[in-house]
């Protein structure tokens, strides 16, 4: 096994995918497979692979991007024409009868505020709904000058008959 390592035997290396190995490569030159490791040691495969699979997932990665903004381009594109022929139909039909129309304009706003990242009417109005019910179970309403004999005649009472159940406690 005397013959040389081409050039391009890193190619070749890079070529095998996932199940690439220098004896792979030993074996298609038909050298042995410590030539094969000087080379690469040398050459700094190794490295080199590294920065070959890195470019290789940035590539993927724009793709990706590149990719998912075409579609919601084109996206915002439909939802315009639908908008312009829902209001195109506004404009030429009587208010009885313009209720598609309506409705087409309504359904494409709420995808256009979901593709700029936007809630929709109905998250929003969860979102209030929400914070609403937290607000009021969270916030006590302070009562009137009229209630708050009655409301300290109750407090009594309650403290009343927690001391008494902590007097039991000591019976522990």
């Amino acid at each position: 096994m005397n013959r040389k390592i081409p050039p391009d035997a890193f190619s070749f290396y890079f070529s095998l995918g996932t199940g690439r190995s220098y004896q792979a490569v030993a074996e298609h030159y038909e050298v042995s497979k410590r030539a094969v490791s000087n080379m690469a040691e040398r050459e700094g495969w190794q490295a080199r692979l590294a920065e070959l699979e890195r470019k290789a997932r940035d590539r993927v990665d724009e793709k990706a991007v590149e990719t998912l903004e075409d579609m919601n381009s084109r996206h915002l594109k439909v939802l315009r024409f639908i908008q312009n022929k829902a209001i195109e139909a506004l404009k030429a039909t009587p208010i009885e009868s313009a209720m598609d129309a309506v409705r087409a304009y309504g359904m494409t706003l709420d995808k256009e505020r979901t593709i700029r990242g936007e809630p929709s009417d109905r998250t929003q109005v969860d979102l209030a709904e929400i914070t609403r019910e937290e607000m009021r179970r969270l916030l006590r309403v302070v009562p009137s000058e009229a209630s708050q004999g009655d409301q300290a005649a109750q407090a009594h009472s309650i403290h009343g008959t927690a001391e008494s159940a902590d007097d039991n406690d000591d019976d522990w």
